[in-house]
């Protein structure tokens, strides 16, 4: 080949190789990324929706689906799935120590970002999520499938969960009292201000409503674009600075039960590379905890109704 081939063909490749490696290096990959790998045996992908059904009407070729409230959090008690249950349903799904671990899911991936946090607690490496979602890979007419796939068995090992990387209730209260992480609610603002317990239509809801006194308010939704892509690092570090969140001080993110600030923990760790713990007990557990600081500015009283 003719030295000035050479160098334009090696360029070329150099330039493919690149765009596939920023898409398996980053915490994100594209719709473009994905569709181009659903025949590489070392990508595995996953389905975590919350609307029943919807995987069945048609998912991702090649997609396991993963029922959040079985498959990832305990069926007994209120917890994340034990590092036994969840490391038999992973390689059930044909995953090994190895593989490349897709993530997504329908609104806005909240409870596909769940599952990056479960995993993430396990220590899972090479986990990711599909930018924008199920709404993005509809939106853009790719490949659906209704056809299980037959997959053999993978040979993944968890780690003992870590503990540095789940809030609970009791690191809550001190953060409110000491100040030694910046609390951040990333619920609407009505659920912020007390106007209202939960989302119309919530079935999880707690007997007071507030917030933790000193949180701070950034509701989810100021990630994202309308696409349901991920905004900029850049725009994204000036959405949180805004209310004193630069990656100085540890965080501490919590909504309602969890989902919806894994979505915000997957941005400010995975994407900023901040320090944050996810509080999954959220407002369920601590508006119906006993004795711990709350704001309800809207001076809303629970009445039973």
């Amino acid at each position: 080949m003719k030295p000035l081939l050479t160098s334009l063909f090696a360029g070329a490749c150099a330039l493919v190789l690149t765009g596939a490696a920023a898409a398996q290096d980053g915490p994100l990959v594209t719709t473009e990324w994905l569709e181009a790998n659903l025949q590489d045996p070392s990508v595995r992908i996953i389905e975590v929706s919350v609307n029943p059904g919807v995987f069945e009407r048609g998912h991702i070729p090649g997609a396991t689906n993963f029922v959040w409230h079985t498959d990832l959090v305990d069926p007994v008690r209120r917890d994340i799935a034990s590092r036994e249950d969840l490391e038999a349903k992973l390689r059930a799904a044909g995953i090994d120590d190895d593989s490349t671990i897709i993530l997504y899911g329908d609104t806005n991936n909240w409870f596909a970002a769940w599952g990056a946090w479960v995993l993430d607690v396990y220590g899972v490496e090479n986990v990711k999520l599909l930018d924008g979602g199920r709404k993005l890979w509809e939106a853009e007419g790719r490949p659906l499938s209704t056809s299980p796939l037959a997959l053999a068995a993978g040979n993944i090992t968890l780690d003992e969960a870590n503990p540095a990387l789940r809030a609970r209730l009791g690191d809550v209260v001190e953060a409110s009292e000491t100040g030694s992480h910046v609390i951040l609610d990333i619920r609407g603002p009505d659920e912020y201000s007390g106007k209202l317990y939960a989302p119309e239509g919530s079935k999880e809801t707690a007997i007071r409503a507030g917030h933790v006194t000193n949180a701070v308010n950034v509701p989810w939704a100021q990630a994202v674009q309308e696409d349901g892509r991920f905004k900029s690092p850049e725009d994204l570090k000036a959405v949180y600075a805004a209310v004193g969140i630069d990656g100085t001080k540890p965080v501490i993110t919590y909504c309602r039960i969890g989902e919806r600030s894994s979505h915000t923990w997957f941005a400010l760790t995975k994407i900023l590379g901040y320090d944050v713990k996810n509080y999954d007990g959220s407002w369920t557990e601590y508006g119906n905890a006993v004795g711990v600081p709350v704001t309800n500015p809207a001076g809303t009283v629970w009445t039973g109704q």
